[in-house]
């Protein structure tokens, strides 16, 4: 009977994710110039300023963007730090994604603006959704996919891994993520896994890359993290930690209170190094008022 009670709350600890309570929030990543990417995210990609502030005695400014509402919407938080310009965006953050009915019309409206277009709207080889893809003014790559309409056009957010099936299981442990989908492109060399909390039509995904016989990649300092909100901040947190000790990855700031905010939060790692960040969904609704 000992044992059993004593196996009994990990099991109980592992279904939390599951019935939590779990949206992706935001990403956060640096930005050189502001009100410059500001002006590209809202005249090229149709997104609305929702927030902004400066936090001069901390020589940064911060600013979220997003196609609706944050409460229920994704959102983009640009940071500029006094005095950066740029950022190396490194070789393992892959590309964020934005869902649009007519892709070409969207590529136009980004060249017009002065944007960079990589790839020319067209179908994906082999057959299948017309996609184009462009780059915003500090070289962060978008795929504009052309779909229906949707409630969340910002729909992917796409990262390279060293080892698919790990991280698969990683956020399926610790942050009772659901594997959509997984996609083999042999010709091509890589694998994909799509995970999230709902279709991918729905609402946004993270779609995880394995390139063929690449274990490691850089990180650089330009993407930084992404957030989902949690209804039990602490609860979480232990799950997270079982999940590094079997997988990989490490808590990087331990659950509690921001100070200052006291938005409760806690921070970690994935077996790859990629930082997400739990955020009490309480506390950032309040946050939004």
């Amino acid at each position: 009977m000992a044992e059993a009670s004593a196996v009994a709350p990990n099991c109980d600890l592992f279904d939390w994710p599951k019935k939590d309570k779990r949206r992706f929030l935001h990403a956060v990543y640096r930005v050189g110039d502001l009100d410059r990417t500001i002006q590209f995210y809202t005249e090229c990609f149709g997104m609305k300023l929702t927030r902004k502030r400066d936090v001069p005695e901390e020589k940064y400014s911060n600013a979220f963007l997003s196609f609706g509402s944050e409460e229920s919407n994704f959102a983009v938080e640009l940071t500029y730090n006094y005095g950066v310009s740029s950022y190396d965006i490194g070789t393992g953050f892959g590309h964020f994604a934005i869902a649009t009915q007519d892709v070409s019309k969207l590529v136009e409206t980004v060249r017009a603006k002065g944007g960079t277009v990589t790839r020319e709207p067209g179908p994906v080889k082999g057959g299948g959704s017309i996609i184009a893809f462009v780059k915003d003014p500090d070289g962060y790559t978008f795929e504009l996919i052309q779909r229906g309409p949707t409630p969340e056009p910002f729909c992917q957010v796409m990262l390279r891994v060293g080892d698919l099936d790990r991280s698969i299981k990683f956020y399926e442990k610790a942050l009772g993520m659901r594997l959509l989908r997984k996609v083999e492109r042999p010709e091509y060399k890589y694998t994909i896994g799509m995970l999230g909390y709902a279709d991918e039509y729905e609402t946004i995904v993270l779609e995880l890359t394995y390139n063929y016989g690449v274990t490691e990649y850089t990180k650089g300092n330009a993407y930084a993290q992404i957030a989902i909100g949690t209804d039990d901040v602490y609860k979480s947190a232990e799950v997270v930690k079982i999940a590094n000790q079997e997988l990989g990855g490490k808590i990087t700031r331990e659950a509690g209170a921001l100070p200052g905010i006291g938005t409760k939060i806690v921070s970690f790692l994935d077996p790859d190094g990629w930082k997400t960040i739990l955020v009490d969904n309480e506390d950032f609704l309040k946050e939004l008022k």
